[in-house]
């Protein structure tokens, strides 16, 4: 599966337990662009929820 370089900032800021808030702060972006990508990786790795997203990255 290909992420975009984006993608694997804000996968690593997730896995980090960091807030959308609080990744959109750090990335100087907006919290609705911070949930689009997750929202994005979700659908990559066709899972519902954060806790999904993280164990499949952790297998990654």
């Amino acid at each position: 599966m290909e992420l975009t370089k984006r993608e694997k900032e804000i996968l690593d800021l997730v896995m980090d337990e960091m807030s959308s808030k609080e990744i959109a702060e750090r990335l100087e972006v907006s919290i609705s662009t911070v949930e689009a990508y997750r929202r994005s990786l979700f659908r990559k790795f066709g899972v519902r929820s954060v806790i999904g997203l993280v164990k499949a990255a952790m297998k990654m």
